[in-house]
């Protein structure tokens, strides 16, 4: 999508460790103009795939969810990083290891609000080497739902995630493939 990654050019920063900071932009601070033309380009994807359903992952990822539901008229969930206390009943759970954060995270999704019948669509902002993706869409299969497909903002193309998603058939897209990120600079996917 070449309005975000113009916009990675433009606000991005390369952090040491391999870390691409849009902070500006996609998740700290979110520019809702570039959001409605994400969700606009990821229901043009998935408009014929029956979607009820879209699935994210606490925090950064439910802004593009929210927005990109609308489209669909769909509800958005998101799948907590732990259990709070305001949390009841029977739950889907799935262990996720953070690179960002250096830590495991326990996912949890109330069972009451994903079943058999929703056909998921799973959407976050970044996809590096996909820990979050595999432990939501573990979730999906085992609430008995369908994956209809993964839609990512950004993905980061050197570490292989999105690949090893497309060998196994998964429709996914990714809206800004990132190749390489050497000396401050950003080299997209043709």
């Amino acid at each position: 999508m070449e309005l975000l990654e113009k916009t990675i050019l433009e606000k991005g920063k390369v952090l040491p460790g391999g870390v691409l900071k849009v902070g500006s932009f996609l998740n700290n601070l979110m520019d809702s103009r570039l959001l409605k033309e994400i969700g606009k380009e990821i229901y043009s994807h998935f408009k014929d795939c029956g979607v009820t359903k879209i699935l994210t992952i606490e925090a950064s990822g439910i802004g593009i969810a929210c927005v990109t539901a609308q489209f669909f008229d769909c509800p958005v969930l998101f799948a907590k990083k732990s259990k709070t206390s305001n949390v009841d009943g029977e739950f889907y759970t799935a262990d996720c290891f953070s690179y960002t954060h250096q830590k495991s995270n326990v996912l949890v999704v109330p069972k009451e609000f994903l079943g058999k019948d929703d056909n998921v669509l799973i959407i976050d902002d970044f996809l590096a080497h996909g820990e979050a993706t595999k432990a939501v869409a573990n979730i999906v299969e085992q609430a008995g739902a369908t994956l209809k497909g993964i839609a990512i903002a950004v993905e980061k193309g050197f570490q292989g995630a999105g690949d090893e998603w497309r060998k196994k058939g998964v429709d996914i897209l990714s809206l800004a493939i990132v190749d390489k990120m050497e000396d401050g600079k950003i080299e997209f996917r043709k």
